[in-house]
């Protein structure tokens, strides 16, 4: 066919790959004139970046689980492993919105509580507490003691408790008013769902606990 060049400022009878090399630029083509279908093919899961010489590059498709992490100037990013221990896996947050009361000398349950399945055996898990608004009624000093329950098993500093401190009663409750909070990072070994409890006691009087309704606890898990 004849290469026709019409009136209408149009071409007729060129036939595909008839025009020479290198011949087209960018100045030719109209913006956005190239869609997906007139790319070449390519690798799947493979992204376009450039080199250090600014030419399109072709970045390696990267396993399941990778991100993709910069390799700093001159260098092409490059899909890449997270570090294998120290990142937080997931989170795990309960507030109690009862408050709740003990004269006991043995530990009782606040009723904060939380339960987490670890996706490891070698996981860590960071546990956040605090209290809220708490008071007590004794009009002597007296030990307030809370502490940390892993599935039937007090975790507290040494067995006893994770606080502890004297309080003395005021001339109102808003004298007595008090709060507690702490952490405790915990290696407990399995991949089962773990339920960690706070637990409290007196050695006098009677503490009320989460008065305010915002005793919080939040379990984050650690890779190992």
């Amino acid at each position: 066919m004849a290469i026709v060049i019409n009136g209408s400022g149009t071409v007729t009878g060129l036939s595909v790959g008839g025009l020479p090399d290198n011949v087209i630029d960018n100045g030719t083509m109209a913006d956005d004139a190239i869609g997906l279908a007139e790319m070449a093919s390519g690798t799947d899961g493979n992204i376009i970046s450039y080199d250090a010489s600014g030419n399109p590059v072709a970045i390696a498709t990267g396993s399941d689980g990778q991100v993709l992490t910069s390799t700093g100037a001159g260098s092409p990013p490059a899909f890449e492993a997270l570090p294998a221990s120290g990142k937080v896996l997931q989170v795990v947050s309960e507030t109690a919105k009862d408050y709740a009361g003990t004269s006991s000398a043995s530990f009782v349950d606040t009723g904060a509580e939380a339960t987490i399945t670890p996706s490891s055996t070698s996981s860590k898990i960071l546990v956040s507490f605090d209290s809220g608004l708490c008071y007590q009624t004794s009009a002597v000093n007296y030990y307030a003691i809370f502490t940390l329950d892993r599935a039937g098993t007090n975790i507290g500093n040494g067995g006893g408790g994770m606080s502890g401190d004297y309080w003395h009663t005021g001339a109102d409750w808003n004298d007595k008013g008090f709060n507690v909070s702490f952490s405790k990072l915990d290696s407990p070994s399995t991949t089962s769902a773990t339920t960690y409890k706070v637990q409290f006691k007196t050695d006098g009087g009677t503490i009320y606990y989460n008065l305010e309704g915002y005793g919080t606890i939040t379990l984050m898990e650690i890779a190992g």
